[in-house]
């Protein structure tokens, strides 16, 4: 909800009920779509954030020191009932998610253009983080992957659904329930993490842009989803969170983070991570034909 409004009136909401009946919206895609409404990058001034969102990415290049103090990353091992992780999730907003019309007239593809669009000071960390989003969106997929930017909620569904190769009421919607405010640093301890059911999986991650971008992708190779329940150790309510482990990372960067952070390498050792605030993933229904 912003300033009072609810999602359920907008073309976006009522496409994602028709497209992905019985998957409630979460709240940070809510947010968004009303933020693209009620606060449009178009008219507010974009500001530069850091977000661990893009880190997750295979070809992500973000600094490893970072990305540990965070926690995203972590051993498969790691998922047992009682045992614990030190996490540290910032605070994050929900970028403002365009209506599809809105999103299909504004520039996208040319660095120039979007920098004009938004009145964005050429040369500036935001006008940087544009260049590195447009760079990252058109970069081919690593072996085994199939990937995709999309710029509207609509896009993102429909493009979730052809790589799953799937139509409406065979997919289902799940993120990690976590809270605008993020986690406070502290150990979390695993209360249960439990397999999510489906056949594939595509995960759908914000990109830094002046308004909501996803890069969504599936990776032909094996990985594992799981839902899991966490509590803060020194206080704090329980959280739910979405969480991956890549099986086969032979095709990453070899610079990627996570593989200084988890002490492994390209092939190795499986890489798992948590979904962050205003992910999304897209869940093939056990079962389905491809």
């Amino acid at each position: 909800m912003v300033d009072g409004h609810t999602a359920d009136d907008t073309p976006a909401a009522q496409f994602w009920e028709q497209a992905l009946p019985g998957t409630p919206m979460p709240h940070a895609i809510a947010d968004g779509v009303q933020k693209g409404i009620y606060h449009s990058p178009l008219v507010e001034h974009y500001t530069a954030s850091l977000s661990i969102s893009a880190c997750t990415l295979f070809d992500s290049t973000c600094s490893p020191k970072a990305v540990a103090e965070t926690g995203i990353f972590f051993h498969e091992t790691q998922l047992r009932p009682g045992s614990a992780m030190t996490l540290s999730f910032p605070a994050e907003a929900a970028p403002a998610i365009l209506p599809r019309d809105v999103a299909e007239k504004v520039p996208f593809t040319n660095a120039g253009d979007v920098i004009a669009a938004f009145n964005i000071v050429p040369g500036s960390a935001e006008a940087a983080q544009v260049r590195d989003t447009l760079s990252r969106c058109q970069a081919p997929p690593i072996a085994g992957e199939i990937k995709s930017c999309t710029t509207s909620l609509e896009a993102t569904v429909q493009s979730a659904m052809s790589m799953l190769g799937v139509g409406g009421g065979d997919v289902w919607a799940a993120a990690s329930e976590l809270p605008r405010a993020g986690l406070p640093r502290q150990p979390y301890a695993v209360m249960a993490a439990s397999p999510v059911d489906g056949g594939l999986y595509v995960s759908c991650h914000t990109v830094p842009f002046p308004y909501a971008v996803y890069q969504c992708h599936i990776a032909k190779n094996g990985y594992r989803a799981y839902k899991v329940s966490l509590t803060g150790v020194h206080g704090g309510s329980a959280v739910a969170m979405l969480a991956f482990c890549h099986l086969d990372t032979a095709g990453w960067n070899s610079a990627h983070p996570a593989f200084e952070v988890l002490h492994t390498k390209p092939g190795g050792s499986p890489v798992c991570h948590f979904m962050s605030y205003g992910n999304l993933a897209f869940i093939k229904t056990t079962g389905t034909a491809a």
